[in-house]
């Protein structure tokens, strides 16, 4: 473990929680000392659930090291029994706890519950947040499905989508309502939603969706070998995603299926005139595996964008994002070390991110607009609007989501080039309020009567000095490559012993970088 201000995905005992949090009817109760009790801020903070996360704490301190912490335990599981009267029940022990060696599997087992209680161990300091929800749903699901005849009808189970997910509550939606179109109806749907009793009705489904393969992945592969249940391999997140799945779905079920398109707006506005201008576009693209994958796809094939890189945080994914990462020509960047990401987009200077709530911080430092496409989200990207990921409605959404940034940015970039100008200057007031003096001491263009703008001072960097005639020229160029001109032309300035930057370096950097 190691310290740090941002972190890609909690400790293993954080994934318990949100497939705990997902589900009703489930009690956790972990082992944990005060101060690793902070279930309520992400559930009801971050995602804004309208009720307090279903987990039960321990809550020891310094002072209990030197009695007896394991009955302490025990009495926490009984309280949380007798009062939340659950169906089932999991525990387990957080990273701190697991250092006291107190066996909270072992200690409930021995209480004589007559509920079902699911022990987890979950490697704290080896593993972390999305193999601890893969392993809390692969556990609950061994322990309670049960044999079970096949439902008449053809229907399926969507496996994988929990609490703090990245808009898995509307991709269930979503999902749903596009199976239903094929004519399959949804059994059950978990651990979102779902009780242990739904859990024990999984076996009755003919196939699984395998919605997240983060966090549902290794339950779906117990279903497959205990109750021959195939599942699905394809993640519907994109155009094309889209219609391979369904294909999918028809090659499962043994028959030839049709999807209405009619809601689909994203391919034609992918070729309309106001999108050609982002064709070629440079794009960076980091966050969990799945969406990596997706959105390389999609930004690649169906908005014309070039990827200059990808990677992802989460190790289990590292193998396919190499393999991919070798098929589109680049490195793959596999870290839980935002620094680490911050220096390899600033090294590749794109012109735009894909990525987590992180990249969002690293582009609004470097300058770079950037697209939340993946968890660890905040409050902003659990929106109470429908905007879901996958199916058509999905691909609708992430076109906008793509676009917006580039669009919003050329705004900003016009803003800035007539800034200047006689009509916009910041003394000139606003328009329709008619014309407006300078004031006393000003020029019409905002600055002083030397030509420098008020409380402006050169750039610096390092030992080069950007003088303020090149420093205004900078400005006009365009934000998503202003970094890179700005990078490029102090890399020729201290190869030709320059500690000052003209306007004449700008141009000649420009030209010696054009050849």
């Amino acid at each position: 473990m190691k310290l740090t201000v941002w972190t890609y995905e909690g400790p293993p005992h954080v994934g318990a929680m949100r497939v705990a949090t997902a589900m009703k009817g489930l009690h956790y109760v972990l082992h944990a000392p005060q101060g690793d009790t902070y279930a309520d801020l992400l559930f009801t903070m971050i995602e804004r659930r309208n009720h307090r996360p279903p987990v039960t704490y321990t809550t020891f301190q310094a002072r209990d090291l030197g009695s007896d912490t394991a009955t302490l335990f025990k009495e926490s599981c009984q309280d949380a029994v007798d009062r939340f009267d659950p169906q089932a029940i999991i525990v387990g022990a957080s990273c701190t706890a697991e250092l006291i060696q107190d066996d909270p599997a072992g200690l409930a087992e021995t209480m004589g519950l007559s509920i079902p209680v699911i022990p987890l161990e979950l490697p704290s300091y080896q593993r972390k947040e999305n193999f601890g929800a893969d392993e809390t749903f692969y556990q609950i699901v061994k322990h309670l499905a049960q044999p079970q005849a096949r439902t008449q009808r053809v229907t399926c189970n969507i496996l994988g989508p929990t609490a703090l997910g990245f808009r898995h509550r509307d991709d269930v939606e979503e999902i749903t309502g596009l199976l239903s179109d094929l004519g399959i109806v949804v059994n059950v749907v978990a651990p979102l939603g779902a009780t242990p009793a739904d859990i024990a009705m999984l076996p009755a489904a003919h196939f699984n969706v395998l919605l997240c393969p983060e966090t549902g992945e290794a339950a779906a592969r117990w279903l497959e070998k205990n109750h021959q249940q195939p599942y699905t391999k394809i993640v519907p997140i994109g155009v094309g995603a889209t219609r391979d799945f369904i294909a999918e779905i028809g090659d499962i079920i043994g028959k030839p299926v049709l999807i209405d398109e009619s809601r689909l707006r994203m391919p034609w506005w992918s070729r309309s005139v106001d999108s050609t201008y982002l064709t070629g576009k440079r794009v960076f693209i980091f966050g969990d595996g799945t969406h990596v994958a997706a959105h390389a796809r999609i930004a690649r094939d169906e908005m014309g964008f070039e990827v200059v890189g990808i990677g992802c945080y989460n190790r289990e994914m590292a193998r396919p994002i190499r393999a991919l990462a070798k098929e589109y020509g680049v490195t793959a960047l596999i870290t839980d070390d935002y620094l680490e990401v911050e220096q390899t987009i600033e090294t590749l200077s794109p012109e735009m991110i894909l990525g987590t709530q992180m990249e969002r911080h690293i582009g609004k430092r470097l300058g770079i607009p950037c697209a939340v496409i993946s968890a660890p989200v905040h409050v902003q990207d659990f929106p109470a609007r429908y905007s879901p990921q996958v199916g058509f409605e999905g691909a609708n959404v992430i076109f906008d989501t793509l676009i917006h940034p580039l669009v919003m940015g050329l705004e900003e970039h016009l803003l800035t080039m007539f800034r200047d100008d006689f009509e916009f200057h910041d003394a000139a007031g606003p328009s329709h309020h008619g014309g407006h003096s300078p004031l006393p001491g000003e020029d019409a263009s905002g600055g002083d009567i030397s030509g420098h703008k008020k409380d402006e001072a050169p750039l610096h960097s390092d030992n080069i000095i950007w003088l303020r005639d090149a420093e205004k020229e900078l400005k006009k160029i365009p934000f998503f490559v202003r970094g890179k001109a700005r990078r490029n032309t102090e890399t020729y300035a201290a190869e030709k012993g320059l500690n000052q930057i003209s306007l004449d370096t700008l141009y000649e950097a420009k030209a010696h970088y054009a050849r």
